[in-house]
């Protein structure tokens, strides 16, 4: 797979260490220099203390030495950089304003207050801001350079087979347990009065905004529910209304700049929106999203449900099966007797063929999909027992009832092609991706500049390249 540390270098610099180099530049000197980039020995240090902390918490140890691999890793996401500005790559602003104000706000509750984090650094407020923004920026152009790089790659059966066989027998890799399952879902079935409750919640922001008793970006701040952008005060990026929901898109059409809307429902919920800006088709603005939040009373309508919907099958007077089929409100699942399907992998290869259906989930794959409390329950059951109802969350957030059936736990195993062929193909792309990208790597870095501190020219490089 390809090297995590390249992409993670800069965050493992991004905060103390990043900080403290600007009070310790009078003791730090250049180690390396790529293209216009260079090199501090304190992020060296910084980095190779990070990857030492994090093997000792991993438990595994390597023979090469912590500085020349944070060096070379450092120096490969310079080289990224660098090559992503020659090939004009684009990255999204908005998005690093977005995780430097999230990280910014985080760094201000752990120390107080602002002049408290200013304090502890050294520096006012802005200069922690800038420094933050000039790494995230330095990762995204980096991640971006070698998205293009090995994004297109792609691997066909053949190859899959071919790296398959290439494994010696010692050296395949070992699945875990996983579980197959069935589930059935409801929302609340008094959905109107939660729908009512979030749309004069909205309101009453929306004309908060238009009296000028509080600003829309702060309300977005503490009260939207979309992770991506509430920290940036609910700015979105310029955007197609081809991208957006339909009624989302349908609302934002008819504004003008600086009006804001009447509520929206989407299907990711209720919206306000701000519009900004409209550029020929591209429109900026801001929004504020909120999701039906329930009483007591109305989930424990969908809970009692499902009870009587367990009890049933416990007693063998109704099938799971049957059971999905007339009440789970899972549009997808219910019309396979409840089974879940694995979408994470099927997206990821664009695997929607029937044939390679996939049904089975590793530990991991809860998490991906948000569905821990679906793993708890599951972890409970014994195969072909039902569970209790319990509460939970569907992808998007929206709160509802569930209950869930243990199909099958497949055993932990040795991959093969007929039982795993999904999670092989994974591998062989990770494969061939490094093996493409260590090409490319090698033919940018004898066409840069790059200087290495003889103090560490001799020191061990994975690519051979990097001492000219």
């Amino acid at each position: 797979m390809l090297k995590k540390g390249i992409l993670a270098a800069a965050l493992a610099l991004l905060f103390a260490g990043a900080l403290a180099q600007k009070r310790q530049v009078m003791l730090d000197k250049v180690v390396a220099v790529v293209g216009g980039s260079s090199i501090l020995y304190s992020e060296v240090d910084e980095y190779a203390r990070q990857l030492t902390e994090q093997r000792r918490q991993e438990g595994y140890t390597s023979d090469r030495d912590p500085m020349n691999e944070a060096l070379e890793a450092l120096m490969t996401q310079k080289l990224l950089y660098n090559q992503a500005q020659i090939d004009s790559v684009k990255i999204n602003d908005g998005d690093i304003m977005s995780r430097v104000e999230e990280q910014v706000q985080q760094m201000v509750d752990m120390e107080g207050s602002i002049p408290a984090l200013e304090a502890k650094h050294h520096m006012p407020i802005f200069n922690i801001r800038e420094i933050m923004r000039q790494r995230y920026e330095e990762q995204s152009y980096a991640n971006s350079m070698q998205s293009e790089v090995v994004g297109k790659v792609s691997v066909i059966p053949g190859e899959v087979e071919r790296f398959y066989k290439s494994i010696s027998k010692d050296s395949l890799p070992t699945i875990a347990d996983q579980y197959v399952y069935a589930q059935i879902t409801k929302f609340p079935k008094s959905m109107t009065a939660a729908k009512q409750r979030t749309r004069e919640r909205l309101l009453d922001m929306r004309e908060r905004v238009i009296t000028g008793s509080a600003k829309f970006e702060n309300l977005a701040r503490m009260y939207s529910q979309d992770p991506g952008t509430m920290m940036r005060g609910g700015e979105m990026d310029p955007s197609p209304l081809a991208s957006l929901d339909p009624s989302f898109a349908a609302a934002l059409e008819n504004m003008k700049p600086g009006q804001i809307s009447e509520v929206v429902e989407s299907q990711f919920g209720f919206h306000i929106i701000q519009l900004l800006d409209k550029r020929g088709q591209l429109y900026h603005f801001r929004h504020i999203l909120l999701r039906p939040v329930y009483t007591t009373e109305e989930l424990g309508e969908s809970l009692n449900l499902l009870d009587s919907i367990a009890n049933l099958i416990h007693k063998d007077s109704l099938s799971f099966e049957k059971a999905a089929l007339q009440y789970s409100d899972d549009a997808q699942s219910k019309m396979n007797g409840g089974i879940v399907s694995n979408h994470d992998i099927l997206e990821r290869f664009n695997a929607f063929d029937a044939k390679l259906t996939v049904t089975k989930f590793l530990k991991e794959d809860f998490g991906r999909f948000k569905s821990l409390d679906d793993y708890n329950a599951l972890n409970r059951l014994k195969p072909g027992e039902v569970s209790d109802a319990y509460l939970t969350e569907d992808m998007l957030g929206n709160q509802m009832a569930k209950i869930v059936k243990l199909v099958e736990i497949i055993p932990t195993h040795t991959a093969s092609l007929n039982e795993d062929y999904l999670r092989l193909e994974e591998m062989a792309l990770q494969d061939k991706q490094e093996r493409v990208f260590r090409e490319w790597l090698s033919k940018k870095i004898d066409g840069m500049y790059v200087f290495i501190d003889p103090e560490f020219r001799d020191g061990e490089f994975e690519n051979k390249h990097w001492v000219k």
